[in-house]
């Protein structure tokens, strides 16, 4: 993908890098990594050490909270956790379930996470939460699994 397109998608917004991910067909982690959008995440997936993991087989579904899903936070929780590697894996981790799941299968109820954990997925007002979080854009496929946008960053129990 070329600067070019990396900047007409960060002009055209989220559904344009999902028709781009689905075209350009590379691992989850290369998906965000196209996508400014997800610049935190992808320190945060480096920091952890789930590179090799999310670029592998697979398949995934990955809740990815976006830059401004982590400026919610509190100050300074970012930087205090990509200095927490274990801390951060167990977050992030419980962002991913381990199988591919499109919009059209998710279900309400409990969901399995990577990290061992559960999280709930709910409707509320015609749009899906998961654990309080809004997904913001779905079905955005990768070769190893497919992400789904969140809006908050998840935290397990």
């Amino acid at each position: 993908m070329s600067l070019k397109s990396l900047k007409l998608i960060a002009a055209a917004g989220l559904s344009t890098v999902a028709m781009a991910a689905a075209n350009a067909a590379g691992t989850i982690v290369d998906v965000a990594a196209g996508n400014p959008q997800f610049s935190t995440l992808v320190a945060a997936v480096k920091a952890a050490g789930l590179v090799e993991t999310l670029n592998s087989k697979g398949p995934f579904t990955v809740f990815a909270p976006t830059n401004a899903a982590f400026d919610k936070l509190p100050p300074g929780t970012v930087d205090s956790l990509l200095k927490d590697p274990a801390k951060l894996k167990a977050i992030l981790t419980y962002h991913v379930v381990p199988a591919q799941v499109m919009a059209k299968d998710v279900k309400p109820g409990a969901v399995k996470t990577a990290n061992g954990q559960s999280f709930t997925v709910a409707a509320k007002d015609g749009k899906v939460m998961v654990d309080g979080a809004t997904v913001t854009a779905t079905d955005v496929k990768a070769s190893n699994g497919v992400i789904h946008v969140i809006d908050t960053v998840i935290l397990p129990k």
